[in-house]
């Protein structure tokens, strides 16, 4: 672990999080709801003292909507109901929030902040650093190099290459063939009829990954597979359709961040921001403190 660290925030996992578990009892300076400010600027805040990074980034989903995915499958996410107006504004709030403390943010109309976080630990491994995601998503174990690791902050939980395979059953490198042949249903996203989690890691244990084993479809019936028969049928009737929620459950590497380490290099805070959100969003003693005392000067 001698390589500096990254840590690649799931912003938008965070602020659902806090909008679901904070109680409805934080209102800012004219009414509005703000308990998603208030508990994703907490967890803000702890990582921030306990980590104390010098590279970081948290990245925000711009909607649910725009993306590239939704061009190609309009059906991708179409199972989630669009956040109400009162968490949209908090979503912008808490990005404000993030700038005030001196924390680059990643956000596009066209990539998701999966795609940003994957963009920007591709890039940046090109010069050197590992990458810590802060995230419990499991999509982002595709991403994993050799040093990188994933960090599901609420339960403290932290792993690498050999924590995917031993939660998903296989490696790094077939997430994404894994998610396309048994679904995701968070995103909408059916997968092959009748392949579940353990068939579709075992067809990827055996051949490698989906196009190899769309190629060779015809040996899967002597596998040792229940249902090995059934399944190759299956396989031939969807293989267009696999290829295309891979489209769908890769994360994209070409997104446009930073190219350069110092980009995510976290700045000063800018303290009359600071200042002006506890007044505007009505923080309470602990978290003006605490903000205070991340943003020296306010």
């Amino acid at each position: 672990m001698s390589r500096p660290a990254v840590h690649l925030v799931d912003g938008s996992l965070y602020v659902f999080r806090a909008w679901h578990s904070m109680p409805d009892e934080f209102h800012d300076a004219d009414g509005h709801p703000v308990n998603a400010v208030h508990g994703f600027t907490r967890f803000l805040c702890e990582l921030l003292e306990r980590v104390k990074p010098e590279h970081l980034a948290v990245a925000f989903d711009a909607s649910l909507t725009t993306s590239f995915r939704n061009a190609i499958y309009p059906a991708y996410k179409a199972n989630r109901e669009l956040p109400p107006p009162d968490l949209e504004r908090q979503f912008v709030l808490c990005r404000e929030v993030t700038q005030a403390l001196g924390v680059p943010v990643l956000i596009d109309h066209t990539y998701e902040a999966d795609d940003l976080i994957g963009s920007a630990l591709w890039s940046l491994r090109g010069h050197g650093f590992r990458s810590v995601i802060v995230s419990a998503d499991k999509d982002f174990g595709q991403l994993l190099g050799e040093d990188d690791e994933q960090w599901d902050y609420a339960r403290n939980l932290r792993w690498g290459p050999a924590g995917v395979l031993e939660r998903l059953g296989v490696h790094p490198y077939q997430v994404a063939d894994y998610l396309a042949l048994c679904g995701d249903a968070v995103d909408n996203i059916p997968g092959v009829p009748g392949i579940g989690a353990k068939t579709a890691a075992a067809l990827l244990a055996h051949f490698g990954n989906l196009d190899a084993l769309l190629e060779r479809v015809d040996e899967v019936p002597f596998l040792r597979l229940r249902g090995a028969a059934s399944c190759a049928t299956r396989l031939r009737e969807h293989a267009e359709a696999a290829r295309l929620y891979r489209r769908l459950t890769r994360i994209a590497l070409d997104a446009p961040v930073a190219a350069q380490a110092d980009e995510l290099r976290r700045q000063h805070g800018e303290a009359a921001a600071i200042d002006a959100l506890c007044e505007r969003l009505r923080f309470g003693p602990l978290t003006r403190t605490r903000l205070k005392a991340l943003a020296p000067g306010s």
